[in-house]
């Protein structure tokens, strides 16, 4: 793994102690160069070394994974709703197609169906001619005939039942 280094500039020069090992700077480890001499008075470049946490490249790697995964659910039901977007036009189109063909259809069968027509397919195809009046024949019927129903003889109910009408139509008036 690559060094995190950050470098800075110190105009401090003269407020820090140097040594031939490493400071202490606020709980860091910080490297430093050692002045060529004293009497020079160059501001001085120093080197801090930070080192990564643990877990911290995991967490980078599974925040990418999961935004890669987002991003990738994201084209797919962009693709879906157009591939179905795309699907429903077409049947739409087919029913347009089937409706004028329905319509198409249904103006032939009116005209197969006009009087004309089915006149002249009962004359060709089946061989009818039309009726003269020669061959019309009337049937007389009798108008005075009469249907009569003999009567029944009445029954004890039957009789009961004339008894309480005729009494309803005395009180009635």
């Amino acid at each position: 793994m690559a060094d995190n280094n950050v470098y800075y500039y110190d105009n401090d020069y003269y407020s820090y102690e140097y040594s031939d090992t490493q400071d202490v700077y606020a709980g860091e480890t910080v490297k430093t160069a050692e002045p060529e001499s004293e009497e020079e008075e160059k501001p001085q470049i120093r080197h801090r070394r930070i080192e990564a946490r643990r877990g911290s490249v995991i967490r980078i790697v599974m925040l990418s994974l999961l935004a890669a995964a987002l991003l990738g659910s994201v084209i797919y039901s962009l693709d879906r709703r157009n591939t179905m977007y795309n699907k429903v036009t077409s049947l739409n189109g087919k029913l347009e197609l089937t409706e004028a063909e329905n319509t198409r259809l249904q103006s032939e069968l009116e005209s197969e169906m006009s009087a004309k027509n089915v006149e002249e397919y009962a004359e060709n195809v089946l061989g009818m001619q039309k009726i003269d009046p020669s061959q019309i024949e009337f049937i007389k019927i009798q108008t005075g005939d009469v249907v009569s129903i003999p009567k029944q003889k009445k029954t004890l109910i039957d009789k009961i039942g004339d008894f309480f009408d005729k009494c309803g139509e005395y009180f009635k008036g």
